[in-house]
C-alpha cells in the first residue's frame, strides 16, 4: 500500500480485526499477507476515514460491530444512517467495524459472531441483522455471556439473550399492507368478490421479522378477502437475479395475479418478470426506500412502499448499548418502530430533498 497512514495501527488493528504486525507488513508492502488481509486493512482505513470527523476528545470510547445479511442496498443505508447518527451520539465518542453480505449460511454469521467475542479485543456492542436459527441465538448468548450487548435489527431473534430489538412493527406491517393491497384492488366494501392470486415474496423464511409480516399480512387478507389465493415465494436472499427466477416460475403457473407484496425486497426484477409476463395492473406493496424501491416509485411501478426512518431506529439501537454500559439512564429495551406508508408525493425530505 505503501502510503502516509492518518490511523494509528492500533486503531486499524482494532477496526480489522488484524494482529499489530500484520497491518504493519501490509502497509509496508512486506511480503507474506493475504490479499484477504489487504482488503481488511483497506477496508478499515475507509472506515476509519469515514467516522474521523465524529470523533471527539475526552469521551469513553466504544467500539460496535455492525453484521448483517441483506441485499447491499439495505445494508448501505443502514450503515450510511448509523455513521450519520455517531455525531450525535453522547457522552461516548463511537466507532463503527461492519462485515456486511448478500447471502450465505447461518453457520458463517455464527462464525462471525463467535470471532467477536472471542479476539481477546474490545468490542462494547454487536448490532445484527440475522436469521432466526437456534444456533444463531446461541452465538448472540455467548456474547452475552461475554459482557458484550447484542441489539437485534429489523428482524428479531427468538430465545436468546440479546438486550433489545430495534427495527419494523412487523406485525403491524403486515396489515397495513393487507389494507392497503384491498383498498388499491376494489373499493370500500367488496373485498368478499375478490378473486385471483396475491403473491407474497420473502428474501428468506427464516428473518423472524419478514416472517411476522408475511404472517400478519395473509391473517388479514383471508379475513377480509377470502376469494383471494396466497402464494408464498421464498429465499432469493432480496437479490435481482435470483428473484427475477423466482417471480417468473411462479407466473408461468400463476395467471390470475392481482397484487404482490414484496416483503424481501428485489423489486426492480418483480416488475421486470410482470412486464413479461403481460401482469400490468397489478397491486405492488414494497418495504423501504432504498433507492431501487425510489426510483420505481417515482415511475409509478409502486403503488406504496412501507418504510421506517432507519436514522431513529440507529439512534435507538446506539442508546440501547449506552444505556447497558450505563453510559445512559434507564435499561435497555426494544423500540418498535411505526409505520409508514410513502407514495411519490410524501417522500421524506431527508431522503429525497426537494
Amino acid at each position: 500500500m505503501g502510503r502516509d497512514r492518518a490511523h494509528r495501527l492500533q486503531d486499524i488493528a482494532d477496526q480489522s480485526g488484524l494482529s499489530l504486525a500484520t497491518i504493519d507488513r501490509v502497509l509496508h508492502d512486506r511480503p507474506g499477507v493475504s490479499a484477504r488481509a489487504v482488503r481488511a486493512v483497506e477496508q478499515a482505513q475507509l472506515e476509519l476515514d469515514r467516522q474521523q470527523t465524529q470523533l471527539r476528545l475526552g469521551a469513553r470510547s466504544i467500539l460496535l460491530d455492525l453484521v448483517m445479511q441483506a441485499p447491499h442496498r439495505f445494508t448501505a443505508a443502514v450503515q450510511q444512517a448509523l455513521e450519520a447518527e455517531l455525531a450525535s451520539a453522547r457522552p461516548a465518542v463511537i466507532r463503527i467495524r461492519s462485515d456486511l453480505r448478500e447471502q450465505g449460511s447461518a453457520a458463517g454469521l455464527v462464525g462471525r459472531l463467535d470471532a467477536i467475542g472471542g479476539r481477546g479485543r474490545a468490542c462494547h456492542g454487536v448490532l445484527v441483522k440475522a436469521p432466526d436459527q437456534p444456533d444463531v441465538a446461541a452465538a448472540i448468548d455467548r456474547l452475552h455471556a461475554r459482557g458484550i450487548p447484542v441489539v437485534t435489527l429489523v428482524t428479531d431473534v427468538h430465545d436468546c439473550a440479546r438486550v433489545a430489538y430495534v427495527g419494523l412493527d412487523n406485525t403491524a406491517a403486515g396489515r397495513t399492507a393487507a389494507y392497503l393491497t384491498l383498498r388499491f384492488l376494489t373499493p370500500r366494501g367488496s373485498e368478499g368478490a375478490l378473486v385471483g392470486t396475491v403473491l407474497v415474496l420473502l428474501s428468506r423464511g427464516d428473518f423472524l421479522g419478514e416472517r411476522e409480516r408475511a404472517t400478519a399480512f395473509a391473517g388479514a387478507v383471508r379475513a377480509q378477502a377470502p376469494g383471494l389465493r396466497l402464494v408464498e415465494l421464498s429465499d432469493a436472499d432480496g437479490l435481482d437475479e435470483r428473484t427475477a427466477g423466482l417471480v417468473a416460475r411462479a407466473l408461468a403457473h400463476e395467471r390470475d395475479v392481482r397484487a404482490v407484496y414484496s416483503v424481501g425486497g428485489g423489486n426492480r426484477a418483480v416488475v421486470a418478470q410482470l412486464r413479461r409476463a403481460g401482469v400490468l395492473d397489478a397491486v405492488l406493496i414494497g418495504h423501504d426506500l432504498d433507492a431501487d424501491n425510489l426510483d420505481l416509485l417515482r415511475d409509478g411501478q409502486i403503488d406504496a412502499v412501507l418504510h421506517h426512518d432507519l436514522r431513529a431506529d440507529m439512534r435507538a439501537a446506539l442508546r440501547q448499548v449506552l444505556r447497558y454500559h450505563r453510559l445512559l439512564p434507564g435499561a435497555p429495551t426494544s423500540v418498535p418502530a411505526g409505520v409508514q406508508v410513502i407514495t411519490p408525493y410524501n417522500v421524506p425530505a431527508r431522503i429525497a430533498p426537494s
